[in-house]
């Protein structure tokens, strides 16, 4: 009788052979083959599951984010039922950070993915800015309820806070990844942009 192939944990088992290279030796050490060598199969099976560089490298970022989207889940998950707009807003931006190996490597291959799709037609053609567009639209609710609940000040526009929370959030990220600051030192930074954005003080007088 033919053995039943799992094409799931296939394409599973190369995507994470691909995180292991990438988190070890940076994303310009991924290619094809040296993928397979890593997931212990051919090339052609790499080949097959994933026709090009591209599809691969956007797979597994596909892959870190719904990881990412989780670990942020379970921190909102830990909150306790009195919770205000800013405790959300900051395990968004513990999550933000790469604290760990699993952080460190979403926000290694999501950088290095965006400076490849600078110079490289297939990877500029997929869609890889819909992740901090889905977070930039999910922060601009979160605001919008925070100003509607006194939490923010009302002088603030919801969207472009949420546009610079993001982006001060990869930008931070980007620069513990390459030593110029510490995990500390950008925590201090982003809690000090919240305390304009959303003061803790509104916060205490709403509860």
């Amino acid at each position: 009788m033919p053995r039943v192939v799992d094409h799931a944990q296939r394409r599973s088992q190369i995507l994470e052979a691909l995180l292991r290279l990438a988190g070890r030796a940076g994303l310009p050490a991924v290619t094809m083959r040296a993928v397979a060598t890593e997931a212990g199969v051919s090339l052609r099976l790499v080949q097959y599951y994933f026709a090009t560089k591209g599809a691969l490298l956007h797979s597994a970022l596909e892959t870190l984010e719904q990881r990412s989207h989780r670990r942020w889940a379970e921190r909102m998950a830990a909150l306790p039922a009195e919770h205000s707009t800013r405790d959300v807003v900051e395990q968004f931006l513990a999550e933000a950070l790469p604290t760990d190996d699993e952080s460190r490597v979403f926000h290694l291959v999501w950088t290095s993915y965006a400076v490849l799709a600078m110079t490289d037609a297939d990877l500029a053609a997929r869609p890889f800015v819909a992740g901090p567009h889905r977070l930039e639209r999910q922060l601009t609710d979160l605001l919008r309820t925070a100003g509607a609940r006194g939490e923010m000040p009302g002088t603030l526009d919801p969207a472009e806070e949420a546009t610079h929370l993001v982006s001060l959030a990869h930008g931070l990220g980007t620069s513990v990844l390459v030593g110029l600051h510490d995990v500390g030192a950008a925590d201090r930074v982003l809690r000090s942009h919240l305390d304009r954005v959303l003061p803790r003080d509104a916060a205490r007088t709403r509860r």
